[in-house]
């Protein structure tokens, strides 16, 4: 059986984790909850990023439980957590926050600063003792690329493999665009440490609901999934993946299957445009997302048939714990079937099901550790 390892799971914080850990001055700034009538509203400052009735009525997925999941124990107790794993089928996994998603709507950036501090510190302390099982992946702020490199340094010092940026720069964010050398010195400091950059959907964005009303429910997840072509797109293009040959990336939650078109389409108009394309890259674009760029995916097989454009070590399945669009409680089925008509060799699947993440995360395990 071969090891599965899922690249996309969330934990839920604790209901005061961000409200309670900031200091007293910076709360108002930061991320944080309160009743507005017969509504919970959730803010990040003064912005609103939802707004909840008091007696909604809780939608039920398929399965009978509140859609999410949210009151499973797994979301928060280890143990727990181990057991619903070890149901699924899953040996070990990269966690992501849940509430801590929408930290890049803060624009204070000694609030966002101490957000990420506070995140990234509870949760290794949830999970120091299980880095063989899980890979930590921090928050990192955005707003003060001074913050970003010392709290990257801080958290690689911890262990910390991997850390969040934002999915998207939504214009009006007021941070530069991916395509800017701004970006520089955080690229340098993931090449230096070794920190792999997850852009988890939704993440960046102002709001996860670009759709209402009839279709918007299929739509919004859709269009999500083109944040990380967008990312993708300009990291390459700009050259920021250019000039930092050793930075990863992993577009999570997004699928996988757009990314071989995404390469060939760069590669085209980079070649039949080339008195107009400026810099000049050392590779096309194909070459350099083949280096350096991954995606995780649950479903998506295309992606899978696409492997030659994009190479193998790109494709990192996952579970998307314990929400309802995720596979879980059917990891085992949904694996068992992947491949179903597909010509490829075992090796291949062993990779995409876990090995892939496992190396690229550096999975603190001696068989990954080795060969990362």
């Amino acid at each position: 059986m071969a090891f599965v390892f899922s690249a996309d799971g969330h934990f839920v914080e604790p209901s005061n984790l961000f409200s309670e850990g900031l200091p007293p001055s910076l709360r108002p700034f930061g991320l944080r909850s309160e009743m507005q009538d017969e509504f919970i509203v959730s803010l990040a400052g003064d912005k609103v990023l939802s707004k909840t009735p008091l007696d909604r009525t809780p939608r039920l997925g398929p399965d009978g439980e509140p859609f999410g999941r949210p009151d499973r124990r797994g979301n928060r107790e280890v143990e727990f957590r181990l057991q619903d794993m070890a149901l699924d089928g899953v040996d070990a996994e990269i966690v992501f926050p849940s509430l801590g998603l929408t930290a890049y709507m803060i624009e204070n950036a000694e609030a966002e600063l101490a957000t990420a501090q506070v995140y990234n510190d509870w949760l290794h302390g949830l999970l120091k003792d299980h880095t063989d099982t899980f890979v930590r992946c921090g928050i990192l702020p955005v707003r003060d690329f001074r913050n970003t490199v010392a709290e990257m340094e801080r958290i690689a010092a911890l262990g910390f493999t991997s850390a969040m940026i934002p999915s998207l720069i939504d214009k009006g964010s007021g941070l530069p665009e991916y395509t800017r050398e701004a970006w520089d010195p955080v690229f340098d400091a993931a090449q230096r440490l070794g920190i792999v950059f997850a852009l988890h959907t939704g993440t960046g964005r102002t709001d996860v609901r670009s759709f209402r009303g009839a279709g918007g429910a299929v739509m919004n997840y859709m269009v999500q999934a083109t944040d990380g072509m967008i990312t993708i797109g300009a990291m390459v293009a700009g050259g920021l993946l250019d000039r930092f040959p050793g930075a990863k990336v992993c577009v999570i939650e997004g699928g996988a299957s757009w990314l071989a078109a995404l390469a060939e389409r760069m590669d085209e108009v980079y070649l039949a445009h080339d008195m107009f394309v400026r810099p000049k890259l050392s590779l096309l674009p194909s070459e350099i997302i083949a280096r350096q760029a991954a995606c995780s995916f649950q479903t998506d097989r295309a992606c899978i048939m696409s492997r030659s454009v994009t190479g193998t070590k790109a494709l990192l399945w996952g579970a998307d714990y314990p929400h309802h669009e995720g596979t879980f409680p059917r990891s085992r089925e949904v694996i068992a079937h992947l491949f179903d008509g597909i010509d490829i060799s075992e090796q291949d699947k062993a990779d995409i099901v876990g090995g892939n993440a496992a190396r690229l995360f550096r999975l603190n395990r001696p068989e990954f550790l080795a060969a990362a």
